[in-house]
């Protein structure tokens, strides 16, 4: 019962696809370590999915939508959360999407699309949450980032916007730092997520063998059990940092 009591908005809550994605995982665990958790997701009906998983297990949650990359809807949903349970102490930005072409070939369009979504829902949803975890004494913020952001990768968009994260991070931390909220993200590898198996395909055992030092894919419940770690008390002195949750990928 690390979080218990503790009022937490899971954005991206539920999957595009269905499956078990990390924000999903996040949110079940939450709840299971006693958090009130708000699962917020475009797509009500994903979100009420999780809700009805946590709440099968005896957890409390709502379902909530918003499209967090526009900031009245972000700036709404926290207010929202705040009006119904009369706080917020824990956010774990999860919105994101991975997609478009391959190096100089991306579109325009693709590389506008990933760049709002991956990085503006966390600015307004931190925007918004920050100056309320203020007032109950403090927070903590976490990110998700991606493995992608760490080394070269082949989808130029997606990376860049993942390093956007990290840096966005740590700008967050020491903005937030005064006001006792802390802020980090994760950078998960090859997890095991309805986004990523129908892009892996085929090719999924082969880069696994190759690239990850541990020889497998990674659970989206493991990614969960950072993102409790770095949100929980237990990592009170922690902030402005990327932890990478990968199999050992960015060691090398």
């Amino acid at each position: 019962m690390r979080l218990k009591d503790k009022i937490v908005i899971v954005s991206g809550a539920g999957t595009i696809r269905p499956g078990m994605g990390n924000g999903r995982a996040t949110a079940l665990l939450f709840a299971k370590e006693g958090a009130k958790v708000a699962c917020v997701d475009k797509n009500l009906s994903s979100a009420q999915e999780t809700v009805n998983m946590i709440k099968a297990q005896g957890g409390e949650a709502i379902a909530l939508q918003a499209d967090v990359t526009k900031e009245n809807q972000a700036r709404e949903l926290v207010g929202k959360v705040v009006s119904i349970y009369g706080k917020l102490d824990i956010l774990f930005n999860n919105v994101g999407v991975g997609f478009g072409s391959a190096g100089l070939k991306v579109s325009e369009e693709d590389w506008d699309a990933i760049m709002s979504t991956n990085l503006k829902g966390i600015l307004f949803l931190s925007k918004y949450a920050i100056p309320e975890m203020a007032k109950s004494g403090g927070g903590a913020i976490v990110n998700n980032s991606s493995g992608a952001s760490l080394v070269a990768h082949q989808i130029f968009a997606y990376a860049t916007s993942k390093a956007g994260v990290n840096a966005l991070t740590k700008c967050l931390a020491v903005s937030a730092a005064k006001y006792n909220v802390r802020v980090n993200c994760v950078a998960p590898g090859l997890i095991e997520t309805p986004m990523v198996q129908p892009v892996m395909g085929e090719k999924r055992d082969n880069v696994i063998s190759s690239r990850v030092p541990m020889k497998r894919h990674g659970k989206p419940e493991e990614v969960a059990y950072a993102v409790l770690f770095l949100a929980s008390d237990e990592a009170s002195y922690i902030t402005g940092q990327t932890l990478s949750v990968d199999g050992g990928v960015s060691v090398f």
